[in-house]
């Protein structure tokens, strides 16, 4: 077991390191980090809907209090690690180039047009996404953007940003507190569930999980799941490949794409949840090995797990 702190909440990884750790496993169920320094505070994402970032807020509020929130850092892209961000709207919002293109893209309108479509499709995304509320948000986009890495003062603390993406998705930034030895990871690491390669190249991944194992960094602060150590890491890298290696050996017999994600049996890796997402990765190694391959949108990749979760009993 990889993991090493399974609370809920706010729980304090260093001196000064803080994780906010969501109160369940699931689709959109994020976490977020707070890293203190003397009089000022950088918040490492927000969460999926008002209201769970507003509880998160008033939670760190008794550390907050002395030290404002006056940096965010959006990891990613995807909604759940950023469409809370008006509610921190006076801080400075930073975020990798990548993850500000995603974030154009994909927004809070876009993720209630999914809940309400057709079929399969929607009958899934109301499954998994049907416990959010997106009414009442606001995009706030990030105002500073970066390239490759960041050096941020956070009231006399060191935090290096470093974007490894794109992987998960187009821009990933881990965010590395070399002080406390601490790494908030955004989804680059999933704790105990299945990783998804919106974007990729697979390299990238592996070279990011590579870089993870070489810093020196004891504690892991997932994008997902709780605290945990490098042995996560090499979890996620071992699954990256295995599925990387599978996905090349039925594209080079031929199989389509849906029938690989199909016939893939993933072996240690299938206690993993939401095991529904190699559909998505599948399709991201064989538009790899085919750049041909016309990209599915969003309700088409959805539309593709759903049907790879409908085939397994209790859907």
């Amino acid at each position: 077991m990889a993991s090493v702190i399974p609370s809920a909440g706010r729980v304090e990884v260093g001196d000064g390191c803080h994780a906010w750790l969501a109160s369940r496993a699931g689709w959109g169920m994020s976490n977020a980090g707070l890293v203190v320094g003397r009089g000022a505070s950088l918040l490492v994402d927000t969460l999926y809907d008002l209201r769970l970032t507003a509880e998160m807020l008033d939670a760190l509020a008794p550390v907050t209090a002395a030290a404002p929130i006056e940096t965010v850092v959006n990891t990613h892209g995807n909604g759940d690690h950023w469409f809370g961000n008006q509610l921190v709207a006076q801080a400075e919002i930073v975020a990798a180039r990548g993850s500000l293109a995603d974030m154009r893209q994909v927004g809070p309108a876009e993720m209630r047009q999914l809940t309400v479509a057709p079929g399969l499709t929607g009958r899934f995304a109301r499954r998994i996404f049907g416990a959010f509320d997106y009414a009442g948000i606001e995009p706030v986009l990030p105002g500073r953007v970066f390239d490759g890495e960041l050096g941020l003062d956070v009231g006399g603390t060191e935090v290096r940003l470093i974007d490894v993406g794109p992987a998960h998705s187009a821009g990933d930034t881990i965010v590395h507190v070399p002080r406390d030895r601490v790494v908030y990871t955004g989804d680059i690491v999933f704790a105990g569930a299945t990783p998804v390669v919106w974007h990729g190249p697979f390299a990238n991944w592996l070279a990011a999980c590579d870089l993870l194992l070489g810093l020196d960094a004891d504690t892991i602060v997932p994008g997902h799941g709780p605290v945990t150590t490098k042995k996560a890491v090499r979890d996620i890298r071992d699954y990256l490949e295995y599925v990387h290696e599978q996905a090349t050996a039925r594209f080079t017999a031929g199989m389509p794409v849906m029938d690989a994600a199909h016939d893939i049996r993933l072996g240690r890796f299938a206690d993993l949840d939401e095991s529904e997402r190699l559909a998505v990765n599948v399709h991201t190694v064989y538009r790899e090995l085919d750049p041909s391959l016309p990209p599915l949108d969003g309700p088409g990749l959805f539309g593709r797990m759903a049907q790879l979760a409908c085939s397994h009993p209790g859907f």
